[in-house]
């Protein structure tokens, strides 16, 4: 693909403003419908999507092969993303306020670098110590209310399945460090072997029928721009730019984007515990990032 930084950063302003949407459609659908069922409709509009891109690329054919070459990795793939992360995840925004949900999901990355030591052989760096421990502390302030000292959650289960969900999406993207392979290809082949346990779950539960029709239009945008095209307009971003850092730079805009919609939209009033909570989670995400190449020029200097 060729470079260009202006449409590279075109498609990554595109893929942040519509990630910042998500929780705001998570918590209005679920107004309208269970978690497994916007999981359940979300997970087929998002196969819908990435099945019409492969077929517009003209790579469709890639599904058959990449299934052949490692079947046990899709399998492995798609039993945490879609299935349990998006259960989880669902499942925490129906027990919690978006603005306390999304925030404790940005912690998924400082969670990343620390199962990357014992699961890809990583060192622990001093920095992720120190990030972890700054997102942690923001997990608590925002679980909290701010009365960190009463160590009281509104919801713990809320919480719990809010930190677990970042647990499966940082497995995931671990397990997807061996997949060589076309990226919408192998998350369309992770969707369409998380469908059959998705609709398993709905029959289960007995929520194998249509909800309202809120609920659906709203399970569309989420699979459409949750799950499917906007991963592919953060793909082209990645691969179109000259440079990554102005587009790393961009995501950490996207956590407080959210708490606009969703004050806006949503009519949540947003705490002050919230923002100082999700305040010390994207320093720790910038230090995590930003601390290693300072050490680096700081040795250097000497």
């Amino acid at each position: 693909m060729v470079k260009n930084q202006k449409r590279a950063m075109q498609f990554g302003i595109g893929a942040v403003l519509l990630w910042s949407t998500v929780a705001t459609a998570f918590k209005l659908s679920l107004a309208h419908m269970s978690p497994v069922q916007l999981l359940l409709f979300a997970s087929l509009s998002s196969a819908v999507g990435l099945t019409l891109i492969l077929l517009l690329q003209g790579k469709l054919h890639l599904l058959a092969r990449q299934w052949r070459a490692n079947p046990s990795q899709f399998v492995k793939s798609g039993l945490l993303n879609p299935f349990f992360y998006y259960l989880a995840l669902f499942a925490a925004y129906d027990l919690l306020p978006a603005q306390q949900a999304q925030a404790l999901n940005y912690t998924w990355a400082i969670l990343l670098s620390l199962l990357a030591v014992p699961m890809l052989g990583q060192k622990l760096r001093s920095w992720d110590v120190i990030a972890a421990v700054a997102a942690y502390i923001g997990v608590v302030v925002i679980a909290t209310g701010g009365n960190i000292a009463s160590l009281q959650f509104d919801s713990p289960l809320g919480v719990g399945l809010a930190l677990l969900s970042t647990l499966f999406w940082s497995l995931y993207w671990i397990v997807n460090t061996q997949d060589k392979g076309d990226p919408v290809a192998s998350l369309l082949l992770s969707f369409l072997v998380a469908l059959p346990c998705i609709i398993a779950v709905c029959a289960w539960r007995g929520e194998l029928y249509l909800p309202a029709w809120q609920g659906l239009v709203g399970a569309v945008y989420v699979g459409l721009f949750e799950m499917g095209i906007t991963f592919v307009l953060w793909l082209t971003a990645m691969r179109s730019a000259e440079r990554t850092a102005p587009l790393t730079n961009l995501a950490f805009l996207g956590p407080f984007l959210s708490l606009f919609f969703i004050a806006q939209i949503l009519g949540e009033e947003i705490a002050s515990a919230t923002i100082a909570g999700l305040c010390l989670i994207v320093t720790a995400l910038l230090l995590q990032q930003l601390g290693p190449k300072l050490s680096a020029l700081r040795q250097r200097a000497q």
